[in-house]
Formats: structure tokens, C-alpha cells, sequence
């Protein structure tokens, strides 16, 4: 079995740490914005919410990274009249 090229970590994590400032921010938000004597329950759903995208949002780059990698592994096809195509 041939290994498949890796992902660029380095960006992957700086992407998702902007993405995780944003759930950061709408936590606070949900806490913050929910009423006395309320916060639990005016704010658990909305955080849960937070996170939940979150985590599809960090599974979805994480494999467009890696498609990413995979596509950049391959070299550029021959095109028509670069000189490398096939002559009749």
C-alpha cells in the first residue's frame, strides 16, 4: 500500500484557529446574552450548536487539506501544443 501525501498541519491548524476564536465568540455570546437565572438553559443549546459546527467545519478542511496534498502530488498533464502532446 502506497502512502498518500500529507497535509499541510501548519496551515490546517492556522485555519482552524481562526475558526476557533469564531466559536470562542459565539460562546461568550450565548453566555453573555442569556438572562439571569437563565444562562444555562438560554445558552447550553446555543454552545452545543457552536461546537457541533465546529467540529463538521474542522473534519471538512481537514480532508480538503488533504485532497489539497493529494492533488498537489501529481504532476500537470501534458497539454495540447506544449510540445509534450503525442503526434499522429
Amino acid at each position: 500500500m502506497t502512502e498518500s501525501p500529507q497535509m499541510d498541519r501548519e496551515a490546517f491548524k492556522a485555519q482552524m484557529r481562526v475558526e476557533f476564536e469564531k466559536v470562542l465568540d459565539k460562546v461568550a455570546d450565548a453566555v453573555d446574552n442569556a438572562p439571569a437565572g437563565r444562562i444555562i438553559r438560554d445558552s447550553e443549546e446555543k454552545v452545543r450548536n457552536a461546537f457541533a459546527e465546529f467540529r463538521r467545519t474542522t473534519f471538512e478542511q481537514a480532508l480538503q487539506h488533504k485532497v489539497e496534498a493529494a492533488e498537489a502530488a501529481f504532476p500537470p498533464s501534458a497539454q495540447p501544443g506544449d510540445g509534450q502532446a503525442e503526434t499522429p
